[in-house]
């Protein structure tokens, strides 16, 4: 099985960054608790008030694509339209079970 590693930061407008905050907690909450979900963390970048930095794993494409649908259907996905976001993909990475 190969998992889905993305790596990166998000940038959100500043005029729109308390709503993002609020909306964040419950994002990752629900992102944590998806099939699939390995390793979900976003933090604040000490060097900009708008920046926030992005770390995901999921076991397989599949799961990290169920991700992203829910994550656009959701409260989350409104919010976030006007976010800008800079991921890399790390790569798919093999485990054994």
């Amino acid at each position: 099985m190969s998992k889905v590693i993305l790596q990166g930061y998000i940038e959100v407008p500043l005029s729109e960054l308390s709503l993002v905050k609020e909306a964040l907690e419950r994002h990752i909450e629900l992102t944590r608790a998806e099939p699939g979900c390995l390793v979900f963390n976003v933090e604040p970048a000490q060097q900009y008030a708008n920046r926030f930095n992005v770390y995901e794993e999921f076991v397989d494409q599949a799961a990290f694509e169920q991700h992203q649908i829910r994550a656009k259907q959701s409260h989350w996905g409104k919010i976030s339209e006007n976010v800008v976001r800079h991921y890399q993909n790390l790569g798919l990475s093999e485990v054994s079970d």
